[in-house]
């Protein structure tokens, strides 16, 4: 049965054009499906949004031609700082501290904005003539057959390929359709997102610093400035949201410190709750969830969208191996390696997060003792701070060829 494509993808985001990318430099034919204008993907305004990106996930963006945007634009970490404490009372005398000179590879990871990362994508996308994109439409509806899965568009037109990507998100519409049902749950926790221009510079090191309330991440930007993560309760985020900027710096600064100096927001704030969402199938007739279509975590460790690339890299090996072998892209068994790739590590990240958020998002004087030791034990152990500084840097467990350099 001819297809008008190989591959269709819905959701126009950053997974889904990697995942576009992916597929049409190893030879695919690629139908982009993305709801939002190219304008408005493209705005070069900055809102805050960056991403620290492992250095697996800089590895598979280099082999898709995003290198240059990395070494223009991406901070590298040059360190990683863990520290417990509480607002006001600094951290605890037991930290961890992760150097990247402890791994041969380099950096453990970069920190891009969301706007040239994003705007990167859509200009490489635009320059690949194997993929089709078509934005500012939605797909409305899909249908799997025996040999083929056809989508139906805002517009009322229909395209079909052998595969469906969907790349549309937590509340994906194409999971939902499909009946793909969701386990997780909601925090209690809000993220609060901002950038900060600071006095002083901030050497290329990433700090973590865990409260009662929840953590606050510290991430380094290009010049003086930096990216904020800060978790909070639902209520008390909320309040913190409406202060007007020197508010909101009022109460950023006792958990902030003043290691970096005078602080000034730049740029937009924004939020959004936290939750463990995970897909309980990632696959089905024709159909693979992509990033956080199949999964979302908490921000903790900073790996939601390195997870998502994880998915984008595996998918593209399955297929690309698939077809080496002459198989139906979408064929059931063809996705079942997808599923089982990617499924594991999925789960042990989730869990790995939520424990982490557990452990240290409490005040239990007890709790508290014994997590402070263990940081503390964790500095004074090479081989088991090596092996986090790997892991951090995406290079544990079975990597895709994209991400293997």
């Amino acid at each position: 049965m001819s297809t008008d494509t190989d591959i269709l993808i819905a959701g126009g985001g950053l997974t889904g054009t990697a995942l576009a990318l992916a597929l049409a430099r190893a030879g695919r034919h690629v139908t982009l499906i993305d709801p939002a204008p190219v304008a408005a993907r493209a705005a070069d305004g900055f809102d805050g949004r960056s991403y620290a990106l492992a250095l697996a996930s800089v590895r598979m963006l280099r082999a898709l031609g995003l290198g240059e945007t990395i070494a223009d634009h991406g901070q590298p970490m040059l360190e990683i700082r863990i520290s417990d404490g509480r607002a006001n009372g600094g951290p605890s005398p037991l930290w961890l501290e992760f150097h990247h000179a402890e791994i041969e590879e380099g950096p453990m990871g970069h920190m891009v904005e969301d706007r040239h990362l994003r705007r990167a994508l859509l200009e490489a996308v635009a320059a690949e003539p194997r993929i089709d994109h078509r934005a500012g439409e939605a797909v409305t509806d899909h249908v799997a057959g025996p040999a083929s899965v056809t989508v139906t568009l805002s517009s009322g037109a229909r395209v079909s390929g052998r595969l469906l990507a969907a790349c549309d998100g937590v509340r994906s519409p194409t999971a939902r359709r499909a009946g793909i049902r969701r386990t997780g749950w909601r925090y209690g926790q809000t993220a609060l997102v901002c950038a900060l221009a600071h006095e002083k510079p901030h050497h290329g090191v990433a700090h973590q610093f865990f409260m009662p309330e929840g953590p606050l991440a510290i991430l380094p930007l290009p010049g003086d400035r930096c990216s904020i993560v800060w978790t909070e309760r639902d209520a008390r985020a909320t309040a913190i949201d409406a202060l007007d900027d020197a508010g909101y710096l009022a109460a950023l600064r006792p958990r902030f410190g003043d290691f970096l100096g005078e602080i000034t927001l730049a740029g937009t704030r924004y939020t959004y709750p936290l939750e463990l969402s995970l897909a309980q199938s990632f696959t089905d007739d024709r159909l693979a969830l992509v990033g956080d279509a199949a999964h979302r975590v908490h921000p903790i460790a900073g790996q939601g969208l390195n997870a998502g690339l994880r998915d984008v890299a595996a998918l593209a090996e399955v297929i690309g191996t698939a077809a080496t072998r002459g198989e139906d892209l979408g064929a059931a068994d063809v996705l079942d390696r997808y599923a089982r790739w990617r499924r594991f590590d999925t789960a042990a990240l989730a869990a790995a997060t939520d424990g982490v958020n557990r452990l240290f998002s409490n005040d239990n004087p007890v709790v508290r003792l014994g997590r402070d030791l263990g940081l503390g034990a964790v500095a004074h152990l090479p081989r088991l701070r090596r092996g986090f500084i790997r892991e951090a840097a995406g290079l544990t467990g079975a990597l895709p060829e994209l991400m293997r350099g």
